[in-house]
């Protein structure tokens, strides 16, 4: 049986390719198996339904700068950029904070787990700050809570609505005290928000929890969410070992919360825009 064997592990299909090159088909890197419904799916039918599962309307996780194509028209101006973060505590568990930080900037090509944009929503100017998950779980440390404090401000001075994106484990451990300030700081703001009457919309992804979520995320003249997006303060498996008790089904997803009036509403991706342009005209005078 040995003409039955390759050693090398190549089976020849009978004829080379024209330019000699690799003659396997690579689909690496084409299908996404969607998490919620095990349904296999072609990216380029996933990228077209806007990261929706087009099965079971699964929301997958999308970046900071997705969020704000999807919301604002062409032309936006991003502001507030230069800022990075530093290891105010020479902070190292497994690996080093500024090790952590080197690598995520990398990766996600930003400085820190938030994006400051200008720009029009319909026919409304806005401000709109996005968190980014990919960036240390969209932790909030110094830099997020300066940057999304500066987009309150601008928002104020200018007398546009804000609308934050949020999308975080909360807030960022490695900076100890200094992070957990960010919620005083960022809140203070919001008030001068409210006083000023200038409106503010919260939109809550998949997952907001923690600190943001004990601070800005539900703050909002409006709260929404989009489907299925966990949202807590702490995690559902501390919940019940706090409580030994069965936390109910769907607890801590934003359905539930909407039945429970955490939330004001809950939007489909697809829905998300012209949601946000009809309530801006209710909100704006």
């Amino acid at each position: 049986m040995s003409w039955f064997k390759r050693d090398n592990g190549d089976y020849d299909s009978g004829s080379e390719p024209p330019d000699g090159g690799d003659r396997r088909v690579r689909t690496e890197g084409l299908w996404t198996k969607c998490p919620n419904c095990r349904a296999v799916i072609f990216n380029a039918e996933l990228e077209a339904n806007l990261n929706v599962c087009p099965k079971c309307q699964y929301h997958f996780k999308i970046g900071a700068r997705q969020r704000i194509d999807l919301l604002l028209e062409p032309g936006y101006e991003l502001v507030d950029g230069g800022l990075r973060s530093t290891d105010p505590l020479n902070f190292t568990d497994v690996k080093p904070y500024k090790q952590r930080l080197r690598r995520a900037q990398e990766e996600t090509g930003l400085n820190d787990a938030i994006i400051n944009a200008v720009g029009q929503l319909g026919p409304r100017p806005v401000v709109v700050s996005a968190m980014e998950y990919a960036f240390i779980g969209g932790s909030m440390g110094a830099v997020v809570g300066e940057t999304i404090a500066r987009a309150v401000d601008r928002a104020r001075l200018d007398r546009k609505p804000l609308i934050i994106i949020a999308a975080s484990g909360g807030a960022r451990m490695m900076e100890g005290v200094v992070s957990l300030m960010q919620l005083a700081k960022i809140s203070t703001a919001l008030a001068q928000l409210d006083d000023a009457r200038v409106p503010y919309i919260c939109v809550l992804t998949d997952p907001t929890t923690g600190g943001v979520t004990a601070s800005f995320a539900m703050l909002g003249d409006l709260n929404i969410a989009e489907p299925g997006a966990l949202i807590g303060f702490a995690g559902p498996r501390v919940i019940e070992q706090t409580i030994r008790q069965k936390l109910p089904e769907g607890f801590q997803r934003s359905e539930f919360l909407l039945d429970k009036g955490f939330l004001d509403a809950v939007v489909p991706r697809r829905d998300l825009k012209k949601y946000l342009v009809r309530a801006l005209d209710f909100l704006t005078p």
